[in-house]
């Protein structure tokens, strides 16, 4: 994978084989039984967590499930959809609204120039630390947003994330990210998914074995497009509807 993080220049990029990409992603309802390399799996996996994400703690994980047994109970879980059915691999995508202290302190051993300004010290060793924490049962969330709400009259401030429901928010909302650039990878290197959110998170969880605090945010379904793999056109509403200008 070429490294552009030293280039004092932007590579040059194309719109239209962006483009391609992004008009060609669909969620794709059955796969042929095609194998997905194990490297456009990796690569793809290496491209989400490049995805931008809260003050860079990444609150994610990913499984990769191609073990046949597993993705067959997985494919229970999600209620038999055709898309679990027939995928290749199966990706559960994990968000971790608890790893926020260790992936703060993780910042500062993993810096990745000579030097790391104080002021990015302060953030990850003291700042983060307060931001982010909502303390027992929410307590200390609650007191944040007393806090916020009195300096708020005064100037902007942060509002958020305070208890535990908005630390749930927070993580899906860069998991989800991730979970995007993954998918337009897979589109990239020619392959398909179909993001499902109908599943038993309870099952799920339980043949995972994930820790307590983890979130399903979705399972990524993985293969080559079958011919009947998409089942209608795609339409989306008027963007009038959608878009506004200020």
């Amino acid at each position: 994978m070429t490294d552009y993080r030293d280039e004092a220049v932007a590579p040059a990029t194309n719109i239209e084989e962006f483009r391609k990409v992004v008009e060609s992603r669909r969620s794709v309802r059955r796969f042929t039984d095609e194998p997905v390399p194990d490297a456009v799996v990796e690569d793809c996996l290496d491209l989400a967590m490049l995805a931008p994400n809260s003050s860079n703690l990444q609150p994610w994980e990913f499984y990769v499930v191609r073990e046949p047994e597993v993705r067959q109970r997985l494919a229970e879980a999600c209620l038999g959809q055709n898309a679990a059915r027939t995928a290749q691999v199966l990706i559960p995508i994990i968000a971790r609204p608890d790893t926020w202290k260790q992936n703060s302190l993780r910042n500062l051993d993993y810096w990745p120039e000579e030097t790391m300004p104080q002021i990015v010290r302060n953030y990850y060793s003291k700042v983060a630390l307060l931001h982010y924490n909502p303390g027992p049962l929410g307590s200390f969330g609650l007191a944040k947003k007393a806090l916020g709400l009195l300096a708020g009259l005064a100037r902007p401030v942060p509002r958020g994330p305070y208890g535990v429901s908005e630390m749930k928010i927070w993580a899906v909302k860069s998991t989800a990210l991730a979970a995007e650039n993954m998918m337009l990878a897979f589109r990239a290197h020619g392959y398909d998914t179909c993001p499902m959110e109908g599943f038993d998170e309870h099952r799920v969880r339980r043949i995972l074995q994930l820790p307590r605090h983890a979130m399903v945010t979705m399972i990524l379904a993985v293969g080559k497009r079958a011919e009947d793999g998409v089942y209608h056109r795609r339409y989306r509403f008027p963007r009038e509807q959608f878009i506004h200008r200020v």
